[in-house]
């Protein structure tokens, strides 16, 4: 669909690697039997819902550079995220909340802000100079 970034040697594993996190997402939003964390923090479970979405932005935002592209996967991350906890509704072992889809939001706008800066614009291309 769109051309990462051509810098990028091994590019085929970086995406290999997201789709994989990807499926870990999805994965972790749909099983009946959630991970406990036994952390008993308030909200340390929207923390968890932003680090995902993060994760997830951020990686593809370093194998897509092109500002078009990124904004095409904020908009897919920020629907997946909306769709995994509508999903979540129909499982009497989880829940649906409104906060999580805003946590899942807050970590893609957080990656986006962050993968725009020079410290981490192009955090896999250092590790490939590395190499």
């Amino acid at each position: 669909m769109f051309n990462s970034n051509p810098d990028l040697r091994y590019r085929s594993l970086w995406l290999g690697i997201g789709y994989m996190l990807v499926g870990l997402v999805v994965f972790l939003s749909v099983t009946s039997d959630p991970v406990n964390t036994n952390i008993n923090l308030p909200f340390v479970d929207k923390f968890f819902h932003a680090l995902a979405y993060f994760s997830l932005m951020f990686w593809f935002s370093q194998i897509y550079h092109v500002k078009k592209q990124r904004l095409f996967y904020a908009v897919v991350f920020v629907l997946m995220g909306v769709l995994m906890e509508y999903i979540q509704s129909f499982d009497p072992a989880r829940s649906y909340e409104v906060a999580d889809m805003m946590a899942n939001t807050a970590g893609v706008l957080l990656a986006i802000l962050l993968s725009r800066s020079v410290l981490f614009s192009s955090v896999l291309g250092r590790i490939e100079r590395h190499f």
